[in-house]
């Protein structure tokens, strides 16, 4: 983050309510903090800031002393939602009526287990379907988006096996019977195009 912000003193920082104080030590600058639902347009890019299901905190003792988010994005006639890192919760339908019909969703399916304990913080392969769904629900006929299966495999954090997220995701996504071509596990490194 220190590296990014002396690189790019110019660039506009857009985080969570609370966490202005903790980015401006590391450097940067210009800072819009934005609660839940609360939107900034920057460059023609409008993000709005959406409910999550996750604590927060970055030092001993600040445990969910500032807000925990996804983010909705809009530039050009273009949707896009970032889910960030968050369990399962109520408001995915919601945020799909606000802010969609998109045509990105970048969701987590891992770091799952022991679910006794993770189950309030990080969502599972079939909750990261369900959210999907939620998503697209108040949008019926709207070509459905890709969906980006991300928060799995980099890091060992949890006790599931580290191949186990996509795997259980795909299943998953059959079962319910969803496009096929619309489930994207990118391979480490993988880049692509999204088209509208």
């Amino acid at each position: 983050m220190k590296r990014i912000a002396r690189a790019n003193p110019d660039t506009t920082w857009i985080v969570p309510l609370g966490l202005g104080a903790y980015i401006r030590n590391w450097g940067a600058r210009e800072i819009v903090e934005l609660d839940w639902w609360q939107k900034t347009v920057r460059n023609g890019l409008r993000v709005t800031a959406t409910p999550a299901r996750h604590f927060s905190g970055r030092w001993l003792r600040d445990r969910n002393k500032s807000l925990w988010c996804g983010f909705a994005f809009e530039i050009n006639e273009r949707r896009f939602f970032f889910a960030g890192d968050t369990a399962y919760h109520p408001e995915f339908g919601e945020i799909g009526a606000r802010g969609g019909p998109f045509d990105l969703v970048m969701v987590p399916i891992g770091a799952y287990d022991p679910r006794w304990f993770m189950h309030v913080v990080h969502a599972g392969p079939e909750e990261a379907v369900q959210i999907y769904q939620d998503l697209i629900a108040p949008h019926p006929g709207a070509p459905p988006p890709l969906m980006l299966g991300m928060h799995w495999g980099t890091f060992r954090l949890t006790d599931e096996p580290m191949d186990e997220p996509p795997r259980r995701t795909a299943v998953r996504w059959r079962e319910v019977g969803l496009e096929a071509d619309r489930l994207w596990i990118a391979r480490f490194g993988e880049t692509r195009a999204v088209a509208g």
